[in-house]
């Protein structure tokens, strides 16, 4: 049977250890700040930015929000992000996504200072990533790392598979897992016979938004399972990309959802704008 990887409890670890950062930082006089935009109503993402404020009312650190309506247009919100990226006072910057269809969100990206781009999408700190330079990592890959190492989950030599290519996991998650030696395969939507591919793996990272699509005969006994996936259910639960129940009994180690990634997100966000704050600030 796995043993369980309490996201929520690591998460909970980090924010109190950053809760004493920031209470450093303001005895030099720095408060951090962090700036969130939100583009339209939707109810997910108002639900993600709510827990983003919580965080930071925990740690300590300023939040701000600009609510903009659905009809607004590209200049407006690039406008918006040079007044952000020219205000001292804010360390943090984050577009929340998705963006309505009429706005291009990789030029929005591309607009956000990245030393101030603490959710790690600018060109600038993708590019460092893939290099292996210091920079801001996006926050659910980062979390996922953190998970690895508190686990001590070997990676040196091992074979890692990730579903899912999206560029706010699957693509930098090659990188991370890169970065600690591992040898690691992606699949998506087009790649055939996945099973034979996930039968292999010594790490399955799931990222897919596919109701429990890993099942118990597509992995091997030992296997360490990630499930980044959050699908809601008709009957209003939450479920993971993994059959959990089925999937654990094979599994050394696994992640519930909830209480696995979705917490480590927010953790690593925040650790990012207390990173951000320090370098602004060296």
């Amino acid at each position: 049977m796995a043993e369980i990887i309490d996201g929520k409890g690591l998460a909970k670890k980090i924010r109190e250890n950053l809760k004493k950062d920031v209470e450093e930082l303001k005895k030099q006089g720095i408060n951090p700040k962090f700036a969130v935009i939100l583009v339209g109503d939707n109810p997910a993402s108002k639900i993600y930015i709510k827990n983003k404020n919580k965080a930071c009312n925990e740690i300590g650190i300023q939040y701000e929000e600009y609510l903009l309506k659905e009809d607004t247009k590209m200049e407006e919100l690039l406008n918006l992000i040079d007044k952000l990226n020219n205000d001292n006072t804010i360390n943090g910057i984050l577009l929340q996504s998705p963006l309505p269809k009429n706005l291009d969100i990789n030029e929005a990206f591309r607009k956000i200072d990245y030393r101030k781009d603490v959710d790690g999408f600018n060109p600038i700190n993708v590019g460092k990533l893939a290099l292996g330079q210091d920079c801001f990592v996006s926050c659910t890959p980062y979390g996922i790392i953190k998970m690895i190492e508190e686990y001590k989950i070997p990676t040196e030599g091992k074979k890692a598979v990730i579903i899912g290519r999206s560029n706010i996991v699957g693509k930098p998650l090659i990188q991370c897992l890169l970065s600690k030696n591992a040898t690691v395969t992606i699949c998506h939507s087009k790649t055939k016979e996945i099973e034979k591919i996930t039968r292999d793996a010594d790490i399955v990272i799931t990222a897919m938004g596919q109701p429990r699509f890993l099942k118990a005969d597509m992995v091997k006994d030992g296997v360490a399972v990630i499930d980044v996936g959050i699908n809601r259910m008709e009957n209003g639960k939450i479920t993971g990309d993994v059959d959990f129940d089925e999937v654990s009994k094979k599994a050394s180690y696994i992640t519930p959802v909830p209480g696995g990634v979705g917490p480590m997100t927010i953790a690593m966000l925040m650790n990012n704008i207390v990173k951000a704050t320090k370098e602004q600030n060296k």
